[in-house]
C-alpha cells in the first residue's frame, strides 16, 4: 500500500470525530457510515489513479455532507410556473384550491371513514364518498372514480368489452402526451379494434354498416383533446351516436378527456364539450380526468348508467386503479366549488384563466418596476394539458434579455424554489398568468441575482 493509501483513516476513526456525530444525528447512523464509505472509496480510487487529493477529515465530511444532503432532498419539489402553461403536464397540470389542500391535510393526518359507514357501523364503499357530488354536478345515474383517465378507459373497456368488437371512427385513434394510445388500451383491455371511416371523414353509416356486417360490444367515442383536424372533414355528432348504438342495443362510451364542467367558451376560448352535455346528448358512460379542467386532483371519473358502472365495479381490475384517501378527499373538496358556483374564485386554472387582460399587465409592470429591469410586451398563454389544442388566451409577459437565455434558464431552475419560463426571440419570457399569487414574492426575490448578475435595466 502506498504512503498516501495509509494517510486515508478508516470510519472507525472518523466517527470518534465531533463531525460524525453532527451528521448522525441529522441524518441518522446507517446513511452516515454509507456517506463515509463511499467518500473514503472515491479518495482511494482517485489515488490510485494518480491524482492529488487532499486528505483531511474536514475534506472528508463536507464530501459525506454533500452526498447526505443530495440524498436527503426530495426531488419533487414545488416549482413557479412561468411559462403560461396553464395545464403544464411536466409541472403536475392543476394546483389544487386551499379547500381541496386543507381536505387532504385533514383526511391525511389520521384515520378516516374511507370504507366505513357511520350511520351503520358497517363496512362501506369508498366511492360513495365522491358518488353523490358526481350525478349531482353531471346528472348521472352513478359514478366510479380511479386512478387516472387511462385507468377509466382500461377499466370500462375491460368490462364491458373484453374479447369482443369496439368500433371506433379511425380520426379518433389518438395519441396523448407519454405514448398513452386509444388502440394500445385496446388491446390491453382484450376488446378487439374495429375501426370505421376514414381519416377525415366518417359517417354514421359507416358505424351502421360495421355493426350489421361485424356486430360489436360498444361504440367508443374519443375526443381529439390534444389536435384538430380541419379542411374536408366530417363526423356523425354524439346523439347520432347514440341513436345507433341503442337502436344495436349495445352502449356508447364517450372518453372526453379533459373533464370540463363548465363552458370554456365563456372565457374567450374555443367550446370544449362538457361531462353534462356528453351526458344529455344520449352516452352511456363518459370518462374524464380529475386534474385537466376540472382543476382537481389526478383521477380518472366514469360517470354514466348504474346497471353498466356496477358491472366495471365488480371487474377485478377496479381495485388494482383505484383512487385513494388523499385523492378522494381533494376531488370531494374541488367538486364542491362547483356545486357553490365559486369555482372561478376558489380553483387556481379558473382563477389563471379567468384573469383579464389588464389585471396581467398590471402584474408584469410591478415585476418590472420591482426589478427595474426587462420590458412588458403583449403575448399568449395556452391552457395546455391536452385541452383545447391551438387555444391562445391573450397576457402581457415581462420579457428579459440575457447573454445567454439557455443559460439563464438552467439557473433558474436551480434556485431553491426552481423557477420555469420559456424562451422567445431569444430572450426569457415570465408568464404572470400561472404565476400564483403567494408565489411572486418568491419569485422577485430570485430573479435578482439574475438581474445584477447581467447588468439589466428597465426598457
Amino acid at each position: 500500500m502506498s504512503p498516501e493509501l495509509r494517510r486515508i483513516p478508516s470510519v472507525d476513526q472518523l466517527l470518534h470525530l465531533p463531525a460524525a456525530t453532527a451528521l448522525i444525528e441529522s441524518f441518522g447512523r446507517p446513511m452516515t457510515l454509507k456517506a463515509l464509505r463511499e467518500t473514503l472509496s472515491a479518495l482511494r480510487t482517485s489515488l490510485m489513479q494518480g491524482q492529488t487529493v487532499e486528505i483531511t477529515p474536514e475534506v472528508i465530511f463536507a464530501h459525506s455532507q454533500t452526498l447526505l444532503n443530495t440524498w436527503f432532498t426530495p426531488s419533487l419539489r414545488p416549482v413557479i410556473n412561468a411559462t403560461g402553461v396553464v395545464l403544464h403536464t411536466n409541472l403536475g397540470r392543476a394546483p389544487l384550491s386551499q379547500s381541496a389542500r386543507q381536505a387532504i391535510f385533514h383526511i391525511a393526518q389520521g384515520y378516516c371513514n374511507l370504507e366505513y359507514n357511520l350511520d351503520k357501523g358497517e363496512r362501506g364503499t369508498r366511492n360513495s364518498h365522491v358518488t353523490q357530488l358526481l350525478t349531482q354536478l353531471t346528472n348521472a345515474e352513478d359514478a366510479l372514480v380511479v386512478n387516472n383517465n387511462a385507468a377509466a378507459v382500461l377499466l370500462t373497456l375491460s368490462a364491458l368489452a373484453a374479447r369482443r368488437k369496439v368500433l371506433i371512427a379511425r380520426s379518433q385513434l389518438i395519441e396523448i402526451g407519454g405514448g398513452f394510445r386509444i388502440p394500445e388500451v385496446m388491446r390491453q383491455s382484450k376488446a378487439h379494434l374495429l375501426e370505421v371511416g376514414t381519416t377525415n371523414r366518417t359517417r354514421a353509416e359507416d358505424y351502421e354498416n360495421a355493426l350489421r356486417e361485424f356486430g360489436a360490444a360498444m361504440i367508443l367515442h374519443a375526443h381529439h383533446s390534444n389536435f384538430r383536424i380541419v379542411g374536408f372533414t366530417e363526423e356523425p355528432t354524439l346523439s347520432a351516436l347514440a341513436e345507433l348504438a341503442h337502436r344495436h342495443q349495445i352502449p356508447l362510451v364517450d372518453d372526453i378527456g379533459s373533464g370540463a364542467l363548465v363552458d370554456t367558451a365563456r372565457y374567450g376560448l374555443a367550446h370544449e364539450p362538457t361531462v353534462q352535455e356528453s351526458l344529455a346528448a344520449g352516452a352511456d358512460l363518459v370518462c374524464f380526468s380529475g386534474d385537466k379542467l376540472l382543476g382537481g386532483p389526478q383521477a380518472g371519473i366514469i360517470v354514466g348508467k348504474k346497471y353498466l358502472l356496477e358491472k366495471i365495479k365488480r371487474h377485478p381490475l377496479a381495485r388494482a386503479v383505484r383512487a385513494d384517501k388523499v385523492t378522494l378527499a381533494a376531488l370531494s373538496a374541488t367538486l364542491l366549488h362547483y356545486l357553490k358556483g365559486d369555482w372561478e374564485q376558489a380553483i387556481p386554472i379558473w382563477q389563471m384563466i379567468a384573469q383579464s387582460e389588464k389585471v396581467l399587465r398590471e402584474r408584469a409592470i410591478r415585476w418590472q418596476t420591482i426589478l427595474g429591469a426587462g420590458s412588458v410586451i403583449p403575448g399568449y398563454s395556452t391552457v395546455g394539458g391536452g385541452s383545447l389544442p391551438g387555444e391562445v388566451l391573450p397576457t402581457h409577459l415581462l420579457s428579459l434579455s440575457v447573454k445567454s437565455p439557455t443559460q439563464a434558464l438552467k439557473w433558474l431552475r436551480t434556485r431553491p424554489t426552481p423557477i420555469i419560463a420559456r424562451i422567445e426571440n431569444d430572450q426569457i419570457m415570465l408568464d404572470p398568468r400561472t404565476v400564483l399569487l403567494e408565489q411572486e414574492r418568491t419569485l422577485l426575490d430570485e430573479l435578482h441575482p439574475l438581474v445584477i448578475q447581467e447588468g439589466l435595466q428597465q426598457v
